[in-house]
Formats: C-alpha cells, sequence, structure tokens
C-alpha cells in the first residue's frame, strides 16, 4: 500500500503518530474518447481566450468567482499555508456510539498504521476503542479539503472514515413530489413487514459484485476476438397494480426462494412455482 498521509491523532494530551492507506480501490473500467474516423484519443488543451497556446502548470493559478468575471486569487504558497496547521493532526472532539452515524454521512474509509515511534500509543488507541465500544469523532484536513471523521476500529486495525459537514448534506424538504399523506393500509403493511422478515438476513457482502463491470468486461474480450456483440434486450417487468396482490406474490416467490436454499434439489409445488412467477416486486400502486 501506498501512504497518502502523514500525521497524527490526537485527544486530549494523548498524541498518536499514524500513517494513512486507503482502504478502498477502484475497479472502474478506464475507457478513452475517441474520434470516430481516425480512432485516435481527444486531447484536451489548457487554453485561454486570450492566447491559443497551452498554459503552462506554472502559470496556473485558483480563483473564486465572487462576482460574475471578477476573481480573488491564491497560489499555491497562499493555499499551503491555510491548511499546513490542520493538515497534520486527526483531533478527536467527541466519542460516541457508530449507530448514532447515519450512514448519509461516511466518504472515503482510510486504514492507518502507527508512525515510526508510536506503537504504543496506537495500540492503547485501538484497545480503548474497542473495550468502550466507541468510535472517535475528529477533524481532519486532506489534500487540502476539512471533513468530519470516524475513528474506529477494522479488523485489529485503527481506520478512519471522512464524512460529510451537516451543512453539506441537503435538506430532505428539497426532494420533489414526496407523498404528503403518510396514512398506509394495516393489511399491506403487515405483508411488507412479512416480506422483510422473510428476506432479512446477516450483511454478507460477497454475495455482491459489480454486474456492469463483469458485463463490461466479456463484452470487451469478445471484442478483441472478433466476435459481434448481440444483447437481448431486458424482459419487461409486468405492472402490478394491486399492491396486496404484488405483496402476497413477492412474500410467495421469497418463501419458495427460503425452501430451494435450504434444501437445493427439493421440488418446488407447483402452485408456489406459478404464484411466485406472478409478480416478483412491488411494481405498482394501488
Amino acid at each position: 500500500m501506498h501512504t497518502v498521509w502523514k500525521g497524527a491523532i490526537s485527544f486530549g494530551l494523548v498524541h498518536v503518530p499514524v500513517k494513512l492507506f486507503t482502504a478502498t480501490e477502484s475497479h472502474d473500467i478506464s475507457m478513452k474518447m475517441l474520434h470516430r474516423e481516425f480512432h485516435s484519443p481527444i486531447s484536451y488543451k489548457r487554453t485561454t481566450p486570450e492566447s491559443p497556446n497551452e498554459v503552462p502548470w506554472e502559470d496556473i493559478i485558483k480563483g473564486y468567482e465572487y462576482e460574475p468575471g471578477r476573481y480573488v486569487m491564491f497560489d499555491k504558497d497562499e493555499l499551503q499555508l491555510l491548511s499546513e496547521e490542520a493538515s497534520k493532526e486527526i483531533k478527536i472532539v467527541d466519542f460516541v456510539d457508530l449507530v448514532e452515524i447515519d450512514p448519509i454521512y461516511y466518504q472515503k474509509t482510510y486504514y492507518m498504521s502507527p508512525g515510526d515511534t508510536g506503537a504504543n500509543a496506537y495500540n492503547l488507541l485501538k484497545t480503548a476503542l474497542q473495550d468502550s465500544g466507541k468510535i472517535g469523532i475528529a477533524n481532519v484536513t486532506l489534500r487540502s479539503k476539512g471533513s468530519l471523521a470516524a475513528i474506529r476500529v477494522i479488523d485489529n486495525c485503527l481506520s478512519m472514515v471522512t464524512m460529510h459537514y451537516p451543512a453539506e448534506i441537503r435538506p430532505v424538504s428539497q426532494v420533489p413530489n414526496l407523498p404528503s399523506n403518510t396514512g398506509v393500509n394495516e393489511r399491506e403493511l403487515t405483508m411488507a413487514r412479512m416480506l422483510i422478515d422473510q428476506l432479512s438476513t446477516p450483511f454478507d457482502p460477497t454475495k455482491f459484485e459489480d454486474e456492469y463491470r463483469k458485463r463490461l468486461m466479456n463484452a470487451i474480450s469478445d471484442k478483441i476476438n472478433g466476435q459481434q456483440i448481440v444483447t437481448a434486450p431486458e424482459p419487461q417487468r409486468a405492472n402490478v397494480v394491486n399492491l396486496m396482490e404484488a405483496l402476497q406474490a413477492s412474500l410467495e416467490q421469497a418463501r419458495t426462494t427460503a425452501i430451494k436454499d435450504a434444501v437445493p434439489n427439493s421440488p418446488v409445488p407447483a402452485g408456489r412455482k406459478s404464484r411466485a412467477k406472478s409478480g416478483a416486486g412491488i411494481t405498482g400502486n394501488k
């Protein structure tokens, strides 16, 4: 792993030197933009309306547009000074329970290893978090951007998850077309709860994979081998108008799947099989 940041965690007067490593990696498939006729890559140049020549990096500064066409400007050194003081410290200000944090706040996860002289303090903080069941809420600046962070233990390793500030979370009131009437039919609600119970299971991330990436890689392989790609259209899902029927069909399908999973070679009763196919999900309104 490549070290992306060096600094320290602090809480009270305790100082824990740490190194930061990215805990996740992108599996996106990179594609270049090509000219349709010449199949050559499209290039981008740093130009301005005043000059067609490409602008060298040393002539580029950053500016904030406070009025249309009017900027306050900052060079690299000025921005560095603004972030320098906080950039080397992860300052824990509170300890909270993990369940208190809504996932909407989470951004990116990093692993942390002890710094060159921080093994004892690292183990102390890790063990204290494990024993207390708490996580630390901290302020941190990474790559000139400030954010909240959650400090927790993952598989006996200290980790940090950057978080949005509350001001960065858009209020739900901005979401259009939310129903004003929140009432529900009690029978439908009972069926929905039964369906949720039937589909409830411990979270197992190994069950999931990027299906789009898999299809794209297969298509790339086929094209390299000179094969013509023909994709069958997605089957149209029937629009189940009656919500209760959709719930009943979904519940029956979930039960059928549970039976097959429990006894893989067991036959599925014909009546159950036909009913399960009648509706796989809630796709319409009553």
